[in-house]
């Protein structure tokens, strides 16, 4: 299948798109004000040493302090490992024994510095590649835990081989398999064990050049990241529209990714780059519930805290010859058009699809065989089981980053994310309960009600005569006072 990668540079944002079969499959966004310093490396010297809290202020060159903990310090690791094996715990070395103020020391962040707090550092250096992570400091050769423990020992033995080709015994760091490298080749593999040694040696070339409170090394940007992770055989052509960036791009590609980096173009067409697929449109569409078929058939899609839930409809579908041909091609379009959507919106975790009833098995079996082979094109690890006695679908998929929508959007000021809001007559009838319980508490001289405009209009028109009524139970005038920014449901009973 032929795939084009799209890239739109601005220096406040970078997005990504990749095409297949001439339609957005994938989008990738990344903000520059946005992006955390998780996996940065630095140089950093240490301010000051604690040791009634057992830790250290070490300066890495930001506004604060960053934060070290003598549990995350090298020593304290590897005493950790060694516990493991031999049962009895040494008593850890004190943080004043190990480090001491004005020291270089080599840290990475592990948590973004959050309002008052500084980042938090480790000592342990670690490098993420697309199938591995790096353990430049240690020996431990290890197997993510989601993968199913009958398969981890044969590739703990097969990445044990790769990592020890070309070095020798006991020089060559640990290594991780990570969940996604589980049906790596062995290619695949040893690219990236390439890729993860030459990352360090200039880590480690950087430390001895340039000063302290340096950076050695930020995790990769998106534009990094789609040489890396992104390009494929398939791939035909990634195309960027800026110059600068396709330069930069070149140089980390042809040290790191030769193979990727000759599929690189700069695109100079006069269009913006996302018009060339309307991009922009499917973004605009991805973010809303309902997706159309061409048939005439609809997706609802809802997404949750708990899980998603797809639901399939015929709409205006009626082409087949009979009912259950109908609903049989809907939902073989609809297998295509989910799977699809679960990639273009990043949906990750419980997904539920509910498919339109079929009563024959074999269209059953059709529709399964359609969907499980759309996901197979999805590089994020997918589970499906078969239909339930209820007729769904359940799937997962591996939450890898935010969901567009969480990306792009934020949860509605009015109704709170809820979807829906209190109708007007509902807000006037908790405002006139409200008045009859303020007037039983208080003795004011007027109550005043602050409403929108909407609620206003009901209260001086369908419900005068009520708001009328109360005012002469009470035996207080009631005003009312028109208030254009509040929304719906806010009101407020001023007592005067």
């Amino acid at each position: 299948m032929q795939q084009d990668i799209l890239i739109n540079w601005s220096p406040q944002e970078t997005r990504v798109a990749v095409v297949e079969t001439g339609a957005v499959q994938e989008l990738h966004v990344e903000r520059t004000l946005e992006r955390g310093l998780v996996g940065n490396v630095y140089l950093g010297k240490v301010a000051r040493v604690l040791p009634g809290m057992q830790s250290a202020f070490i300066d890495i060159g930001l506004e604060r302090a960053a934060f070290l903990h003598v549990a995350d310090l090298m020593s304290s690791v590897t005493a950790r490992h060694a516990d493991t094996t031999n049962g009895d715990a040494p008593p850890p070395v004190p943080i004043e024994k190990q480090v001491f103020e004005g020291q270089s020391l080599l840290v990475q962040v592990i948590k973004d510095p959050i309002g008052t707090k500084g980042a938090r550092l480790s000592n342990q250096i670690s490098i993420a590649g697309r199938l591995l992570v790096f353990l430049p400091q240690d020996q431990h050769i290890g197997v993510s835990q989601k993968i199913p423990l009958e398969q981890r020992e044969a590739l703990r033995a097969r990445l044990q081989t790769l990592a020890e080709e070309g070095v020798g015994a006991g020089q060559t760091g640990g290594f991780i398999l990570r969940t996604n490298g589980e049906d790596a080749t062995e290619a695949e593999l040893r690219d990236d064990i390439a890729y993860l040694r030459k990352t360090w040696a200039r880590i480690k070339e950087a430390s001895t050049r340039l000063p302290p409170k340096s950076l050695l090394h930020q995790d990769l940007n998106l534009l990094q990241r789609v040489l890396r992770d992104l390009v494929s055989e398939a791939t035909q052509t990634i195309r960027i529209d800026s110059q600068e960036q396709f330069r930069l791009l070149q140089q980390f590609g042809q040290e790191f990714m030769p193979a990727a980096a000759q599929k690189l173009q700069l695109y100079k067409g006069e269009r913006p780059i996302f018009d060339l697929f309307n991009i922009d449109g499917e973004v605009a569409r991805a973010l809303g519930r309902r997706v159309d078929l061409k048939s005439g058939g609809y997706l609802i899609i809802d997404q949750t805290e708990a899980l998603t839930t797809i639901d399939v409809n015929t709409g205006g579908f009626v082409g087949a010859r009979n009912f259950d041909d109908t609903i049989f091609k809907t939902n073989l379009e609809a297998a295509g058009a989910i799977a699809r959507q679960l990639r273009l919106r990043n949906l990750g975790g419980i997904i539920i699809a509910d498919f339109i009833d079929m009563l024959r098995e074999e269209h059953q079996e059709a529709v399964l065989n359609e969907f499980r082979k759309e996901l197979a094109r999805d590089r994020v690890k997918t589970m499906v089981s078969g239909f339930s006695a209820l007729g769904l679908v359940e799937m997962t998929r591996k939450r890898t980053r935010e969901s567009l929508a969480h990306m792009l959007c934020e949860p509605c000021p009015v109704c709170e994310g809820k979807g829906s809001v209190k109708t007007a007559r509902t807000v006037t009838y908790d405002i006139l309960r409200e008045i009859l319980r303020e007037a039983r508490q208080f003795n004011p001289r007027e109550f005043r009600i602050i409403a929108s405009p909407h609620v206003i209009d009901v209260l001086l028109d369908e419900e005068s005569q009520h708001l009328a009524g109360l005012s002469d139970f009470i035996g207080k005038p009631i005003s009312l006072h028109s208030e254009a920014a509040m929304a719906q449901e806010q009101y407020d009973i001023v007592l005067l």
